[in-house]
């Protein structure tokens, strides 16, 4: 592989932010249900999760301010109301709704590179390889 292909592999960093944030908000929705497991999670593993959804809530928030003005606006467009924002295209389909994408949406040799939605479900979507 040479240096130019290599760096066109390379995803974007705010679709990497995204990526995080969509992590992060996973595990805080995971501390948020089964209090049943807190009692285990106190006694075995010394994690309190009132002060671990604090400490995600505030490092979501650090990411958020990091994500550019226009991706932010899409991004809190879309967040409350799913729990991906971020989905693979694969063979062309968007899994975020199962629609098949344009090929010149993902067809793009620096698709890596831009940060695109998909034009039915309004997730942002990376090309999986």
């Amino acid at each position: 592989m040479t240096p130019a292909s290599s760096s066109s592999r390379e995803m974007h960093p705010q679709l990497m932010l995204l990526l995080e944030l969509q992590d992060l908000r996973a595990q805080h929705r995971e501390l948020e249900g089964d209090e049943g497991a807190a009692p285990v999670e106190a006694e075995h593993f010394n994690i309190d999760r009132d002060e671990a959804r604090t400490t995600l809530g505030k490092k979501i928030e650090e990411l958020e301010d990091r994500l550019s003005p226009s991706i932010r606006s899409r991004y809190n467009r879309i967040a409350p109301n799913r729990e991906r924002v971020v989905v693979p295209v694969i063979n062309g389909v968007c899994y975020g709704c199962f629609v098949s994408i344009a090929t010149a949406t993902v067809g793009d040799q620096d698709v890596h590179q831009l940060v695109q939605s998909c034009e039915n479900c309004g997730s942002f979507i990376y090309v999986a390889s």
